[in-house]
């Protein structure tokens, strides 16, 4: 059923769907071009990763203003805001000529890119309820799974035809095509009636209850450990194509493409699910099929040889379960707090950034040292993710 009438000239799940991939494309595309960048910018290897683990921190404290600010400013604006600084930074990356450039640039990319997975979450619920929210929330963390899966080989590409400048220019083409989407096609989802107030005061009662809430903190970290797990893959990329299978530079498609087609056949049996089995049931099934993948990713690094079979085929299975299990955990822990959801967005949104940032920047490189202790974090993370949902207690009261 649909909630408030907004006026929207695009399918609002479209344009949602759009702004999630902002934020990942963001981290991944220019991945391919790790070495060209450091050897150009005559960057180290740590330089590099911060490049990477800066922009993560930048984004996950960022999220925190959002949430508020479209609380009390409505959505549309915000977005819009964001969207013309992201487009800045990403063409001062492209011509930059230092490594520290480079840093503070992709921060200013972090601080800007979060905005539209935060707040597009708000907008499907302003306007969706029930089976139609999980629905539109499938299609919406459909995108926003394959994103990271197919960014790389977008960066391979836009690398190998026109070099690393080009990846950060495709970029702000992104986001000036996804600002005129807004600015011509997308109305406003939240009634200025329903907003809040953005006293300092306000918004820290506001976050100081999620952070009470038991159930609500159960559901973000679950979704935060569980993509985690996926995201030592997505960052471990270039060593695990490069040096653990041997492969080169345009074959990035062979790790990704699977696990897009996993996301896509988890997205759509989660839309299918909507209305015939509880949202409850769901994640069970979701978290048990990630957890069953983990463990047999770990088992294959222990008695097989790498192989892009071998390898590739778990974490496929496992992001199956995990775009099985993420729509139906986001519409669950914004329906905590209806009457601030921007606010409870943008607490998924920093808890899963940054425990992504810490991922990256402090267990990649300790795990990227063999395929086993790859394997061996995945399984960890998964199934503390599922302890997290056994432990969260019973359904809970939506929070006013």
């Amino acid at each position: 059923m649909r909630g408030n009438k907004a006026s929207v000239g695009l399918p609002l799940s479209l344009v949602v769907a759009a702004l999630a991939t902002v934020a990942p494309f963001t981290i991944d595309t220019y991945l391919p071009s790790f070495p060209d960048i450091g050897t150009e910018l005559s960057a180290t290897h740590a330089q590099m990763q911060l490049t990477l683990s800066l922009y993560l921190f930048a984004a996950a404290t960022s999220t925190l203003i959002y949430g508020p600010l479209s609380d009390g400013f409505g959505r549309r604006r915000v977005i819009m805001a964001a969207l013309l600084i992201y487009v800045a930074a990403s063409i001062g990356c492209a011509l930059t000529a230092t490594i520290d450039q480079l840093i503070l640039l992709r921060i200013g990319q972090g601080l800007s890119a979060s905005a539209g997975m935060v707040i597009g979450r708000a907008m499907v619920r302003d306007v969706y309820h029930g089976a139609d929210a999980q629905r539109v929330m499938s299609r919406v963390m459909l995108l926003f799974a394959i994103a990271p899966a197919i960014a790389p080989v977008i960066g391979g590409w836009l690398h190998d035809m026109f070099g690393w400048h080009s990846v950060f220019l495709f970029l702000a083409l992104v986001a000036a095509a996804l600002f005129l989407m807004i600015w011509l096609g997308t109305g406003e989802t939240l009634a200025a009636e329903k907003r809040q107030s953005i006293h300092p005061l306000v918004i820290a009662r506001s976050y100081a209850r999620a952070l009470r809430h038991r159930h609500f903190l159960a559901l973000v970290f679950c979704f935060a450990l569980m993509f985690s797990g996926f995201f030592i893959y997505v960052a471990g990329a270039p060593v695990v194509i490069y040096v653990f299978l041997g492969l080169g530079v345009n074959d990035f498609w062979m790790l990704f493409v699977p696990c897009v087609a996993a996301i896509m056949i988890g997205a759509q049996l989660s839309s299918w699910l909507a209305g015939r089995f509880s949202a409850t049931r769901t994640v069970r099934i979701g978290l048990g099929l990630l957890l069953a993948a983990s463990m047999v990713n770990l088992m294959q690094s222990l008695w097989l040889a790498a192989t892009p079979l071998s390898v590739i085929a778990p974490l496929a299975l496992y992001v199956l379960g995990m775009a099985l299990t993420m729509p139906n955990l986001n519409v669950m822990a914004l329906d905590c707090f209806p009457h601030n959801r921007g606010m409870a967005s943008a607490m998924q949104s920093f808890v899963q950034m940054a425990f992504t940032a810490l991922v990256v920047g402090a267990v990649v490189p300790l795990v990227t040292v063999s395929l086993t202790m790859m394997t061996l974090c995945m399984f960890g993370l998964s199934l503390i993710a599922c302890l997290f949902w056994i432990l969260r207690g019973g359904e809970s009261e939506a929070v006013a």
